[in-house]
C-alpha cells in the first residue's frame, strides 16, 4: 500500500459526508495517524463547535467525521472526550445545548464522553507572545490531545483551521479578554502559536468537505471544497488548507509566525500524500489580510496613518439584519460599541478609535447583521 511510505500529512477527497469514514480512514493511515493510540489511553478530540449551529450551516465541524474518528480511536481501546469552548457561557447547559445543535451527540452514540466540565486554571507559559494561559480542565484529563478544525474564512486572521481552532481551549467568556490583550494581527498570531506549541496536539484534521467562505467564521456562505485533511502538525494541516482555497501560506498571519519560529515551511510534495491541485478552489471567497500585517507604518506618519485608515478593513453592521439583541455590544473586549437610537430604532454604532478589530462582533452576532467592511480601494486591490 502507498500508505506505508511514511507521509506527515495527507488530503483525500470527500465529495460528502456519506463517505466521511473511508476518506477519513485513508487519510489518518496515510501518516500512521493513530499508530500513538494505545488500550486505556485518553484522548480528547477538539472540535470546532463555535456556537450551537447546525451541520448545515459549515461553522462546526461536522459530527460525521467525529463520529468517525471516535470509531477508530474506540477500536483501539481509547477512552474518547470530544469537548470546546465555544464563545459565550462556558456552562454545562450552554455546552449540552451546542453539543444538541452541533449534531456531537452521534458522536456518544458511537462511544465517546461530551466534555461537560467547565472548571478551567491558569499556568505560565514559555511562550513568544503570551505568559499567561488560563485553559479549560478537562484537557487536564487527556493522554493525547486530537485538534479537529473545520476550514472557514475568518474575519481577523484571514483562515480559520487546526491552528486557529486551538484557541478553543480558552473558556468562552476569556476570550474577548484575550483579544483585547494581543489587539495586533501579528501578536494575536504569536499567542496562537504560542497555544499550539504548549498543547502539541498529536494529530491534526481538517474537516474540508463542506466549509465556510465569506463572511466567516459563523456568518459566511457553504462551499463546498470536497476533501478531508490530516497531519502531525497543525502547521502543515494548516498550509494544505491554504492551497485548497487559494491563499498565499506567507499571507496566513498563523502559518507566518509559525514560519518564523522554524515549526513549518515550504511543503515538500515527498511529505504530502495526495493531491491538493485537483481538489483546490481557487475562486474560494477569502476575507484579506488586514492591511497593517503587511503595511504597518510609514516613515511619513500622517501617511501611514491614512494608509492604515484606507486599507483597513473593520466590522459594519447591517440595520436591516440587526434586531438590537446587543450581543456585539456585550460581547466587544474593547467596549467600542453602544447602541444608539435613530428612527425609533436601536443599533450598533463603533467606535473607530477604540475598535481594535478582532471581530468578535462579527463572528458572535446572531443574525449576521456584523460583517467584515472593506474599503473601495481594497475590493480594488483583493481584485489584483
Amino acid at each position: 500500500m502507498e500508505a506505508e511510505k511514511k507521509y506527515t500529512c495527507a488530503v483525500v477527497p470527500c465529495p460528502d459526508y456519506g463517505e466521511a469514514e473511508a476518506a477519513l480512514a485513508r487519510a489518518v493511515a496515510a501518516i500512521g495517524g493513530l499508530d500513538f493510540v494505545r488500550p486505556g489511553m485518553r484522548v480528547v478530540i477538539k472540535a470546532n463547535l463555535v456556537a450551537p449551529m447546525k451541520p448545515e450551516a459549515c461553522a462546526t465541524t461536522h459530527p460525521a467525521l467525529v463520529t468517525a474518528l471516535v470509531k477508530m480511536l474506540v477500536s483501539r481501546g481509547a477512552s474518547v472526550t470530544v469537548g470546546d469552548s465555544p464563545g459565550g457561557l462556558f456552562t454545562q447547559a450552554a455546552l449540552s445545548h451546542n453539543y444538541s445543535v452541533t449534531g456531537m451527540t452521534e458522536a456518544e452514540k458511537a462511544g465517546a464522553k461530551l466534555n461537560l466540565n467547565t472548571d478551567s486554571h491558569t499556568v505560565h507559559i514559555e511562550g513568544r507572545a503570551m505568559h499567561s494561559l488560563t485553559y479549560t480542565d478537562y484537557l487536564d484529563e487527556a493522554d493525547a490531545l486530537i485538534d479537529f478544525a473545520k476550514l472557514k474564512s475568518h474575519g481577523m486572521m484571514g483562515m480559520s483551521a487546526c491552528v486557529k481552532n486551538m484557541y478553543g481551549v480558552i473558556p468562552g467568556l476569556i476570550k474577548p479578554e484575550t483579544h483585547y490583550l494581543y489587539p495586533d494581527v501579528n501578536d494575536f498570531a504569536d499567542m496562537l502559536v504560542d497555544i499550539n506549541e504548549h498543547f502539541k496536539p498529536r494529530l491534526s484534521l481538517i474537516d474540508a468537505v463542506d466549509c465556510m467562505e465569506g463572511n466567516g467564521p459563523t456568518a459566511g456562505t457553504p462551499r463546498h471544497v470536497g476533501a478531508v485533511i490530516a497531519a502531525l502538525t497543525p502547521y502543515e494541516a494548516d498550509e494544505i488548507a491554504a492551497r485548497l482555497i487559494g491563499i498565499d501560506e506567507n499571507g496566513v498571519p498563523t502559518l507566518a509566525a509559525a514560519k518564523r519560529r522554524g515549526l513549518c515551511g515550504e511543503l515538500r510534495g515527498s511529505a504530502l500524500y495526495g493531491d491538493t491541485e485537483s481538489l483546490a478552489v481557487p475562486d474560494f471567497k477569502k476575507v484579506p489580510r488586514r492591511s497593517h500585517f503587511f503595511l504597518k507604518g510609514s516613515k511619513i506618519p500622517l501617511v501611514g496613518k491614512i494608509v492604515e485608515e484606507i486599507l483597513t478593513q473593520r466590522p459594519k453592521p447591517i440595520k436591516k439584519k440587526c434586531v438590537a439583541c446587543r450581543k456585539c455590544e456585550s460581547i466587544c473586549p474593547a467596549k467600542a460599541i453602544v447602541m444608539c437610537e435613530r428612527g425609533g430604532r436601536k443599533y450598533p454604532v463603533i467606535d473607530r478609535k477604540k475598535c481594535i478589530r478582532c471581530f468578535c462582533c462579527q463572528e458572535f452576532c446572531p443574525k449576521a447583521a456584523m460583517i467584515v467592511h472593506r474599503s473601495v480601494v481594497m475590493k480594488l486591490i483583493a481584485k489584483k
